[in-house]
């Protein structure tokens, strides 16, 4: 009995400590996926500034490169979190899921660990001789500083790998249960169809329903290949 209770006590701490890194990096990706505003606003009022005022500004295609880059490094989390990366799972998508869990787990080991590692490690090398040399981009004439930019490497870096801890985590759960712990939801394409159809002015209501009625299709396609899994 006891070692039932211990076994038990050990998989809820491990649901729990899952279910916070989830989370973490659910918000950081919510936080940091503002940076399109402010990328969308860059690049509309340079083109202003290029095109109407004839005044462009010199390191805007610097600045712009860091806002997107650190859009995509710091979201890598989030994506894993929520199980969007691109995968070929044509053959995956048909395995059971402790054959499924254990076919993660030992890329996770053999790949993951080892090349997030190496690149929490050598972008900490990048960001310090940065810092060290107060580097400046050479890419145009008045390149602005690149220090701060190169630091978001092993930021990234060690969040995709707390992330990838929790992942391994996720696999031995499904190895000892023979089901996989549930993943946060985020908005459907099935939201986002229909809000921006059901104001759109010029489709007609057959494609309006036919476009619908794909996406909810595609929904529930998805929602049952997670549900076997």
């Amino acid at each position: 009995m006891r070692r039932m209770a211990g076994l038990s006590c050990l998989l809820m701490n491990s649901e729990r400590l899952l279910s916070a890194i989830d989370h973490c990096s659910y918000w950081s990706g919510k936080v940091f996926a503002w940076l399109i505003v402010a990328l969308t606003m860059v690049v509309s009022v340079e083109v202003f500034k290029r095109y109407i005022l004839n005044v462009p500004t010199a390191w805007i295609f610097d600045f712009n490169n860091m806002l997107y880059g650190t859009l995509f490094m710091m979201c890598g989390a989030y994506a894993l979190a929520l199980g969007a990366h691109v995968r070929a799972d044509f053959v995956y998508l048909y395995l059971r899921p402790r054959l499924q869990a254990t076919l993660d787990l030992t890329l996770y080991l053999l790949f993951f660990l080892p090349g997030i590692l190496a690149l929490i490690y050598a972008g900490y090398g990048y960001a310090a001789d940065s810092w060290r040399i107060g580097e400046h981009s050479t890419v145009t004439a008045e390149g602005p500083p690149v220090y701060h930019f190169k630091t978001v490497i092993p930021i990234a870096g060690a969040l995709v790998m707390i992330q990838g801890v929790g992942e391994i985590l996720r696999c031995i759960l499904c190895l000892r249960s023979g089901a996989w712990p549930a993943r946060l939801e985020d908005v459907e394409e099935t939201d986002v169809v229909e809000e921006q159809l059901a104001r759109s002015q010029f489709v007609d209501d057959e494609s309006r329903r036919a476009a619908v009625e794909a996406a909810h299709h595609r929904a529930r396609r998805d929602e049952s290949e997670r549900r076997d899994r």
